[in-house]
């Protein structure tokens, strides 16, 4: 039997208003007041940073910065896949309002002619850059990364980016491999460098360029790493010894979980050493040793990452920027390391949802730099590890990357985008997240406690499409087309809770009275969501913050 009240609770709930929110809609400020904003975003990168509590992880200069931002313990992505999590959060809309489910379509021709962050920031005075992937490249942002709206200039792509998928990794046998574990020697690598280190090198020169600008700035910057293939210089492997690298905590395929809800990662299995391990479809396993392997060279990648954000970062405050620039740094979405079985993106477990989300804000989240002072020094990460930085501020209530539009407007002090309708394919500017600026106001929520919400009462949204009811060759990625069935995902402070539903992907449409499979895990109980007591609550009452 179908969970009764489902459907009406996701459009009810999703879209209309949570809870009570305290937003504000501030006038723009003129241009030599208003702030610029530095937006970095990452590919892959879940919340494995010293930051969030991860003693493993050397990522100091992230970690700086987190000393400086108000960090969000519990962010997550609307869907756990590349193109449609940015589409969702570049525009401030779901999925179901993007329809884009996978990599296939153009918003602004397939659902609606829906602003963009870097567009409302260009439309209200400031140049707006991007640099390495922000956008989706491809038919996701119209083959041009959604220029010239979203743009003042063309954006940057660095040219070794060419060779991330190719033939450039040295295995055992001396030959070079298209392989998923690849550190290399920059020197021996195509053009000698990387795509990540090339977009750090035009972030900053546009950055030494923008310094004497009379106009503010709005500069995006994606970095590729941790995203396959790991390939990093390998020095950086030195900061992992295999014998310091465990397995998942929870290696196994639950007993309880639906096989809809399995991703059978097959972007990994096309990699050649993952070929000749010889893996059965779809659920493995990999050997031991070669999971530790994985687990290394991503860790090594985010070190490697460290190092790039730490140069950007420095070279804002060698430019006497850091007084004047918000830096926003987030991912778009996690990637789960064995966690389930499972490895890669493409579900709604909170290692595949859950992101790093941070804010630094000049005078707000951290005293303005005093002449001289610098924020951002450089840290390296092979130096002796000192002791770790905590996080300046941080929020415990869940909140979802859909936020980042209205929030960041209203950090700069543009007006924040009005609440969307429901339908809202014909209006252009609203948006479908909640603004978390309340969340800044940490004087008065000091001296007044029902300014800071109840957690409880906090609520983050994700799906993800399926082909078919159990995992094949398509179901990580199917194309529009061949969506069957539909994972809707809503994460309390308490419980996660899925039911995967049929959908038609000619009407876009979720049918809540046809229920596949479900999913219920308790936080408290099960974090990390290994015993789904979905069919032992069946015929009980739904969770009274389910209902609408």
């Amino acid at each position: 039997m179908p969970r009764p009240g489902l459907s009406q609770l996701w459009l009810g709930l999703v879209l209309g208003s949570v809870c009570a929110s305290l937003e504000s809609a501030a006038p723009a400020n003129n241009a030599q007041d208003a702030l610029n904003v530095l937006l970095i975003i990452v590919d892959d990168l879940r919340p494995s940073l010293g930051c969030y509590g991860d003693k493993l992880i050397r990522s100091p200069n992230i970690d700086q910065l987190a000393s400086h931002s108000l960090l969000f313990q519990n962010a997550f992505a609307q869907q756990a896949v590349c193109a449609p999590s940015r589409v969702s959060f570049l525009t401030g809309r779901r999925p179901d309002t993007t329809r884009l489910y996978d990599f296939n379509s153009y918003w602004r021709v397939h659902a609606g002619n829906f602003s963009t962050i870097p567009q409302y920031f260009k439309e209200n005075g400031y140049v707006t850059m991007s640099v390495g992937k922000v956008f989706h490249p491809g038919i996701s942002s119209n083959h041009s990364d959604d220029s010239p709206y979203s743009w003042s200039v063309p954006p940057y792509h660095p040219s070794s980016e060419q060779y991330e998928n190719t033939k450039t990794c040295k295995g055992p046998d001396g030959e070079l491999h298209a392989n998923l574990l690849c550190p290399v020697d920059v020197a021996d690598v195509p053009e000698g460098t990387l795509p990540d280190k090339q977009s750090t090198e035009q972030a900053v020169r546009l950055l030494e360029k923008m310094k004497t600008s009379a106009s503010p700035f709005f500069l995006a910057v994606g970095y590729h790493k941790p995203h396959i293939p790991f390939r990093y210089p390998k020095e950086f492997q030195r900061l992992y010894p295999l014998e310091n690298i465990t397995l998942a905590p929870d290696p196994q395929v639950p007993a309880g979980l639906p096989p809809v809800a399995y991703n059978p990662w097959m972007d990994i299995r096309q990699r050649e050493d993952v070929q000749a391990l010889n893996l059965s479809v779809p659920y493995g396993p990999i050997p031991v040793d070669f999971q530790r392997k994985i687990r290394q060279s991503y860790f090594a990648s985010v070190s490697y990452l460290d190092t790039q954000v730490g140069q950007l970062l420095s070279a804002l405050d060698d430019l006497q920027l850091a007084n004047s620039t918000i830096v926003v740094f987030t991912s778009d979405h996690g990637w789960a390391l064995g966690e389930h079985g499972e490895w890669a993106k493409y579900s709604n477990f909170d290692v595949t949802t859950r992101v790093p989300m941070m804010f630094y804000v000049p005078g707000r989240t951290a005293l303005l730099p005093e002449a001289g002072e610098k924020l951002f020094p450089y840290i390296n990460p092979f130096d002796s590890v000192s002791e770790l930085m905590e996080p300046g501020r941080q929020a415990v209530d869940l909140v979802e990357l859909v936020s980042l539009f209205p929030t960041l407007a209203g950090l700069a002090g543009l007006h924040v985008p009005p609440r969307c309708p429901i339908p809202s394919f014909h209006v252009q500017l609203c948006r479908e997240g909640q603004s978390l600026l309340k969340h800044f106001r940490f004087h008065d929520s000091e001296e007044d406690p029902a300014l800071r919400g109840n957690p409880r009462e906090s609520i983050a949204y994700s799906q993800y499409p399926r082909p078919a009811d159990s995992p094949q060759w398509n179901s990580d990625k199917p194309s529009l087309k061949d969506i069957k069935v539909m994972g809707y995902s809503i994460r309390t402070i308490d419980y996660r809770y899925t039911v995967w539903v049929g959908f038609s992907p000619h009407e876009f449409l979720a049918n809540f009275s046809d229920v596949h499979a479900g999913e219920l895990y308790f936080v408290d109980s099960d974090p990390l969501q290994d015993h789904n007591m979905y069919n032992d609550s069946q015929g009980g009452d739904l969770p009274r913050s389910l209902t609408p």
